[in-house]
């Protein structure tokens, strides 16, 4: 492997000066730094990142934290997250948690060594409480996507998800819909759902316990099985809000035989895989979510550089209701139409 030496003596320049190049601590003449990178490039030179971070005190690393990489909602934070890393010259270092409460404490406690320089921590469900292990973390820490409340002083950079389910409630109350069901991942998603009662009781309608579906997993055979026990709990359902996996809604709809949307308009949020897309376009509440991630990166590197933790604060992002195919005004009694029986 190249050395610095030998490319500080093919660039012409001392080793320092190759130094300031790769680590952009001190400016260096363009045209100076043009004749190392040609030569740092005609060497293969690849700096050493353990001992370049023992001599700047820093690492150049942001450490990101995801539940999963398997939804599309968080991989597309991932891909943003280090594609504005990457613009600034850092590098990600990805754990998942697995929504394993242990395994995330293992990550956070690792992390108590400085490995690197910031850390965002993305989704809530299983870290709430070992945050306490970062209260001293001696590098700037951030929170996105983060639905419950925050707690500590960490900045959050979040979406607004209780606006999330008052657009659903909303477009479904202009398309005169009124015998509604919910599918919801509780206590996750109670903000969507308090959102999706607001828009009715601007209405005076009231959106019943008995009307909310809890998901017994967050997977596709369990949104189905909820929307399979809404359509058999009240015959005269014309609509079902999901805040997560709609086309599980989809799917249950197909089997009873009713059309989407002529017998039930279905809205959910932007969680869909493209076969279903391909199916039927579904309408939904999209989320900022690469905007969010950029922002909560930036912040976190703009805390590196000047060096002192970020400010405690709350961002919220605006969704947006994209309609589509799948809602429509609102019809007869499709649900007793279609005969269904209890399935439990």
């Amino acid at each position: 492997m190249a050395t610095m030496r030998e490319v500080a003596e093919l660039a012409g320049v001392t080793k320092q000066t190759v130094s300031n190049v790769v680590t952009g601590r001190v400016p260096v003449r363009p045209e100076t730094a043009a004749r190392v990178r040609s030569a740092i490039e005609e060497l293969g030179y690849t700096p050493n990142l353990v001992a370049r971070s023992l001599a700047t005190g820093t690492t150049k690393t942001v450490g990101l934290f995801v539940p999963t990489v398997v939804k599309p909602f968080y991989s597309e934070i991932v891909e943003e997250v280090e594609d504005v890393l990457e613009q600034h010259g850092y590098h990600l270092l990805l754990c998942t948690t697995r929504l394993d409460g242990e395994r995330a404490r293992r990550h956070l406690a690792g992390l108590s060594s400085r490995s690197v320089d910031a850390l965002l921590i993305a989704g809530d469900s299983d870290l709430i409480d070992h945050l306490p292990l970062l209260a001293d973390a001696r590098f700037p820490v951030a929170l996105c996507a983060w639905e419950s409340e925050a707690p500590g002083d960490f900045p959050v950079v979040t979406i607004d998800y209780e606006q999330a389910g008052y657009l659903a409630g909303r477009h479904l109350r202009e398309l005169g819909h009124e015998r509604v069901a919910v599918l919801a991942s509780l206590p996750a998603h109670a903000s969507r759902v308090e959102g999706f009662r607001r828009a009715f009781a601007r209405d005076g309608l009231t959106v019943p316990d008995t009307s909310v579906f809890v998901l017994s997993e967050p997977t596709l055979a369990g949104s189905a099985a909820a929307a399979r026990a809404a359509l058999a709990a009240d015959p005269a359902l014309t609509a079902i809000f999901a805040t997560h996996l709609s086309h599980g809604v989809l799917e249950a709809a197909t089997q009873a035989g009713l059309s989407v949307p002529g017998d039930l308009s279905v809205i959910g949020h932007d969680d869909m895989q493209g076969s279903w897309r391909a199916r039927k376009a579904l309408t939904e509440v999209v989320f900022p979510k690469q905007e969010m991630a950029r922002q909560a990166t930036e912040l976190l590197l703009r805390s590196i550089t000047e060096r002192a933790a970020p400010t405690n604060s709350l961002q919220m992002l605006r969704p947006t209701l994209i309609v589509r195919e799948s809602t429509g005004p609102a019809t007869g009694t499709p649900a007793a139409d279609a005969g269904l029986a209890t399935d439990a």
